[in-house]
């Protein structure tokens, strides 16, 4: 498993509009919460994919991926590495730009889905830590 270079990961923040949260949590001590304000604060619109809650930020939560209208450039998952390789077969299904698994968090089988499709795919690193981190 290979993660893109510095600059096609500044990219692909850089040219990217709307990121779709699987496993955001309306609970503000929670990671994903905080990560995901983080980047709505940025400027990113951003869409909850929980069906467990009816909204987070602001924003009506959405129960799976494919629940979501129009173009989704980051699909930032906040699950445990079991469900990625489902969560990559929806992203294909959407034909979503980028597949991003948070820090600890990776799978070789949903790597080996995603790459067949040449679909961008980070695994193992924060978003908001990147995105503060490329930013210059």
């Amino acid at each position: 498993m290979k993660n893109p270079t510095d600059i096609q990961i500044k990219g692909l923040l850089e040219e990217s509009k709307r990121i779709a949260v699987v496993g955001l949590s309306n609970n503000p001590a929670r990671t994903s919460y905080q990560v995901a304000k983080f980047m709505q604060n940025a400027g990113f619109e951003l869409i909850p994919v929980n069906p467990t809650i009816e909204e987070a930020l602001g924003v009506k939560a959405v129960a799976s991926l494919k629940d979501i209208r129009g173009t989704i450039d980051i699909v930032n998952v906040f699950r445990r590495e079991e469900y990625l390789p489902e969560i990559a077969k929806e992203v294909i299904h959407i034909k979503a730009k980028s597949f991003w698994a948070q820090l600890g968090i990776e799978n070789e089988e949903a790597y080996s889905l995603l790459k067949e499709q040449e679909i961008l795919t980070i695994m193992n690193r924060c978003i908001k830590v990147e995105y503060a981190r490329l930013q210059h």
